[in-house]
């Protein structure tokens, strides 16, 4: 791009009157540019410079050959797939078993939302949501929404227990 030189100052000519506007007194002042060549040279440049296209299409003499082909399974979905398959279908566990795995999360947090248990448990999503029915509240609302949290009865079951083996002897 080839500068060039122009002379910035111009003559302006004032045109001035007073306006009142809720008791205060504006100056108004119409500014137009003397024309003259160096004025006449810089609009040229400036409509120049605006008319060129942003964008230009150019002849390549060769076809381009990095293009990405389609790919029909992406290696973090074949990576998924092999974690998926190594770690099988979950197998219901004895439910005294899953109880004690729900009761060591509980112990960690307040509350969990399904997922976070399933991956604890490892086991299937229908069979832990059975037995969190019955030792669960589900959260539907609130700042805990969609998520699990013991019922007051078994929130410090360990105390629990222990009490319910002295009433017994």
């Amino acid at each position: 791009c080839e500068s060039t030189h122009t002379e910035r100052r111009h003559r302006f000519s004032f045109l001035t009157e007073r306006i009142s506007l809720e008791g205060l007194v504006v100056q108004r002042a119409e500014c137009r540019p003397a024309v003259s060549e160096n004025y006449m040279k810089l609009k040229r440049l400036q409509i120049e410079e605006l008319s060129k296209p942003v964008r230009l299409s150019q002849q390549l003499e060769k076809a381009v050959t990095t293009n990405y082909k389609p790919v029909a399974n992406h290696s973090y979905n074949l990576e998924y797939d092999r974690k998926k398959k190594e770690e099988g279908k979950r197998a219901r566990v004895d439910k005294q078993q899953v109880l004690d795995m729900l009761f060591s999360a509980f112990e960690k947090h307040q509350y969990y939302n399904i997922k976070d248990l399933v991956d604890i448990t490892k086991q299937p999503v229908s069979y832990l949501k059975e037995i969190l029915r019955d030792i669960g509240i589900y959260n539907v609302k609130g700042t805990h929404k969609n998520t699990w949290e013991l019922k007051p009865e078994y929130r410090h079951y360990q105390g629990g227990e222990e009490e319910e083996k002295e009433t017994d002897d």
